[in-house]
């Protein structure tokens, strides 16, 4: 699978955040549920001062490896503000080196096989934070979504 390596400065982002494994039976639930709730509860539409219109899905807090527990997080770069909604937290994903996968077709299939490979890899991760950058009109059947895996200097 074909990436290449790009530095990022760091991001500031706002969403919903829940502890989940990849091991775990109920992992597709709390990530469906999260992603279900940003939409369909309005969470995205009350985040003030959104500075990319870019919704990202953020893997961090690894317990360990990438079967270990991690906190999946649904959210969007945004800058300070005086209120937040309801069950949102503030996370920064660090400035670093990144794997960057460009991922096109089927949103959850796409995402999933490509995870699935980056796992097979031999990268040099670091396990503090990888991210998922959902590019404009995903819902389409013919998304691109550029995936980003933080690597060790």
């Amino acid at each position: 699978m074909n990436y290449e390596i790009v530095n990022l400065e760091e991001k500031r982002v706002v969403g919903l955040a829940a502890r989940t494994n990849n091991q775990s039976p109920e992992m597709g639930a709390v990530i469906g549920g999260l992603w279900e709730k940003f939409y369909g509860e309005g969470v995205y539409a009350q985040i003030e001062n959104k500075t990319s219109d870019k919704v990202l899905g953020i893997y961090t807090d690894y317990a360990g490896g990438a079967m270990d527990d991690y906190t999946i997080m649904v959210a969007c770069e945004a800058a300070e503000s005086e209120t937040m909604p309801k069950d949102t937290i503030v996370k920064t994903i660090p400035a670093g080196r990144y794997a960057k996968f460009v991922v096109k077709g089927d949103m959850h299939t796409a995402v999933a096989n490509c995870w699935m490979e980056i796992w097979s890899m031999d990268l040099p991760r670091t396990f503090i934070s990888d991210f998922e950058e959902y590019q404009d009109d995903c819902m389409d059947g013919d998304a691109e979504i550029h995936i980003y895996v933080g690597l060790k200097k």
